[in-house]
Order: C-alpha cells, then sequence, then structure tokens
C-alpha cells in the first residue's frame, strides 16, 4: 500500500511538471491556459492525496475555476468582447536574454535545495520519500525564469499562477499538517484569485484602449500591425 501510494503521488508530481511546463512555455496562448487549468486540477487531486480535502476543494474553485475562467475572458475566449490576437506570443526574446534568466532559475534550485537541506534535512537525504516537494521547487525555479523572460503580459500572468502554486505546495510540505499553514495557504489560494482575475481585467481594459501594443510597451508597431 505505502509503495502503491508513493507511486501515484511520483506519476502525479511528474504530470503537475510537464502540465506546468507546457503552460509556462508554449507560445500558444490558449493551449497555455487550457494547461493551466489541467495544471489546476491536477493540483486539486495533490491536495487531496495530501490529506487536506477542503484545501483540494478551494483549488477547484479558486484555482481551475476562477482563476482558469479569468485567464478564458482575458483571452476572449468567452463571449464578453473582442479575442485577443494574435494567439501566439510572437514577443522577440533576445538570447542574452533569455541565458541570463535561464541561470537565474538555476541559482534558484540551488539556493532552494540548501533551504529544504537545513528546514527538512530527512527529505534532502531521501528526496525520492517527497515528490511532490520536489515537483514544487521545479514549478518555482520555472515559474521565475519565465516571469522575467516572458514579454507578453498573459504569460506573466500564467507564470504568476504556477509560481504561486509551487509556493503553496512547499509552505505545505515544510508545515505539514499545521492548521496554521493550512489557513495561510487557504488566503493565499484566495489572494492568487484575485489578483488574476483583476489582472485579467487590467489585461483586456489595455487591449481595448491601446491594441496589441498594450501587452508589451516595447513592441515594435510593425509587429503589432
Amino acid at each position: 500500500m505505502m509503495v502503491s501510494f508513493e507511486m501515484t503521488e511520483t506519476l502525479l508530481a511528474v504530470a503537475l511538471t510537464l502540465a506546468a511546463f507546457v503552460c509556462l512555455f508554449d507560445r500558444h496562448l490558449l493551449r497555455a491556459t487550457l494547461c493551466f487549468i489541467g495544471f489546476a486540477l491536477l493540483l486539486t487531486l495533490a491536495w487531496w492525496r495530501l490529506a487536506t480535502p477542503w484545501l483540494a476543494l478551494a483549488e477547484l474553485l479558486l484555482g481551475a475555476i476562477v482563476s482558469g475562467a479569468s485567464l478564458l475572458f482575458a483571452l476572449g475566449v468567452l463571449p464578453t468582447g473582442a479575442a485577443l490576437k494574435p494567439r501566439h506570443d510572437r514577443f522577440p526574446v533576445p538570447l542574452s536574454h533569455g541565458v541570463t534568466r535561464l541561470a537565474l532559475s538555476v541559482l534558484w534550485l540551488v539556493l532552494m535545495a540548501a533551504g529544504v537541506r537545513h528546514a527538512l534535512p530527512a527529505m534532502a537525504l531521501s528526496p525520492s520519500e517527497e515528490p511532490l516537494l520536489i515537483a514544487a521547487g521545479v514549478w518555482v525555479a520555472c515559474a521565475l525564469g519565465a516571469f522575467a523572460l516572458h514579454r507578453h503580459l498573459l504569460r506573466r500572468l500564467l507564470a504568476f499562477n504556477v509560481l504561486g502554486s509551487g509556493v503553496f505546495v512547499l509552505l505545505a510540505g515544510m508545515a505539514g499538517p499545521m492548521l496554521a499553514a493550512q489557513l495561510l495557504i487557504l488566503v493565499g489560494l484566495c489572494i492568487a484569485a484575485l489578483g488574476t482575475l483583476l489582472g485579467a481585467l487590467l489585461i483586456r481594459r489595455l487591449y481595448h484602449l491601446e491594441g496589441l501594443e498594450a501587452l508589451d510597451p516595447d513592441i515594435d508597431k510593425t509587429v503589432a500591425q
């Protein structure tokens, strides 16, 4: 039974990491948004497996439904306004910029590993026993890199959500079954959902007023046309 539980948790961690990676780095905006909704649904299952059913319910309602609907609203998929066009992120990223962000992500992974070793020495000695925590560290590193790398506002909003999810899982893993930590995570989920809704409203307003140029202030006007 224990082996089965660990295998299930490992598979769940791998699936979450793949969904997060596609969400963060797929230039097709609708596909990336749908991957985020899938990521939130998988995270709901992860909270359930971690014996926090009410956090699972909060993730389903606030992460998958509220945040997912907000992102679809920003894209114009819901019948609330003109669709965001183009649906691909075409903003160029200089090579030096990308290399710098990659280096920062690797540095974060090193710092996180050092912090985990200090806070949870048992997990540092046997990382395979905590696959969700290891995966959450990878999400946070990738989301930080994506947030700094991407110039499209919607992709930055996606990175903000994945970053928050990773931080919440790390907090839950380090704090254990403490009720105070779970309440803090619940507050964080509420703030993240409200932040996503506000971000979606701002993107729609900027797009309505200025068009594609609003999503990246440095974009060449000829590209926007």
